[in-house]
């Protein structure tokens, strides 16, 4: 529970601490949509390969190199495994963490109330 405000200092440090709570949570959602985006690809990538029956390249670095159908495939589920995962780890951290920002929410919204009260 966020400390009560008692004076402009603990105005000061709630707020900041809000704005970078609110930062950190925009920052982690940007990132999941990223995540999100690269794994629409890879469905996208991993549809066409499965559509193919020609030479598969696949990058190194600034060369490409040819590979099977199935190291290709399984690179991508690797891949899409692995940014799924992320996906969740950042919805799970962004479940943690917005609580807290609610809570800070409210006790800045309450302590401005209050104050205009006075």
């Amino acid at each position: 529970m966020a400390e009560p405000i008692r004076n402009a200092a603990d105005l000061q440090k709630q707020l900041a601490e809000f704005q970078e709570t609110q930062r950190q949570l925009q920052l982690m959602a940007a990132q999941r949509q990223q995540l999100s985006l690269q794994v629409e690809e890879i469905k996208i990538a991993e549809e066409e390969l499965g559509k193919t029956e020609k030479g598969i390249y696949r990058a190194v670095g600034p060369i490409l190199i040819e590979t099977t159908k199935s190291d290709a495939m399984n690179d991508l589920k690797n891949k899409k495994d692995l940014f799924e995962m992320r996906v969740g780890v950042l919805g799970k951290q962004e479940e943690k963490i917005r609580p807290r920002l609610d809570e800070l929410r409210a006790s800045l919204e309450k302590a401005i109330r209050e104050g205009k009260a006075r």
